[in-house]
């Protein structure tokens, strides 16, 4: 006798991630807490995979809208605007970016005194190798061309 196989018994089992991350959820960690300029924010408590992805992409651009995009990620989308608003410079901007970036990951794990200290060394590491190459002689009879008078 010949057995009938439908199709769908060949088809493999469907790998399902919803219920396996469902029986794996454990009690959802509290992010970080901190304040900034009278607002209180709270880290994400996990590295997420689109702060995964600006956090790499501010590490390879300096472009203002990866900047803002990263920090709307972290901070919501109204936050760079306020700190702007009330006189945020580039050294606190960038101890308040390492803080959180540290503390994200591992809540507890850089102070703000650390992060001030680890933001300016890496500040003075940057105007060391700026300062240590001379600056690049510019080549000669490469600028304008003469004009003839003639007009096209």
């Amino acid at each position: 006798m010949i057995e009938n196989h439908d199709e769908t018994d060949a088809r493999p089992e469907v790998a399902d991630f919803d219920a396996y991350f469902e029986e794996q959820t454990r009690p959802a960690p509290q992010g970080v807490p901190l304040r900034l300029y009278g607002r209180d924010y709270v880290l994400p408590p996990k590295l997420s995979t689109i702060v995964a992805l600006q956090l790499h992409r501010v590490h390879t651009s300096a472009h203002p809208d990866d900047i803002r995009r990263l920090l709307a990620a972290l901070f919501g989308p109204a936050a760079i605007d306020h700190w702007a608003e009330n006189g945020m410079d580039d050294r606190s901007f960038g101890i308040v970016l390492l803080w959180s970036t540290s503390n994200m990951q591992q809540p507890g794990s850089m102070t703000i005194a650390q992060a001030a200290e680890e933001h300016d060394a890496r500040e003075a590491a940057k105007d060391a190798a700026g300062k240590a190459r001379p600056p690049r002689p510019r080549p000669k009879g490469k600028g304008k061309r003469p004009n003839s008078g003639k007009r096209s």
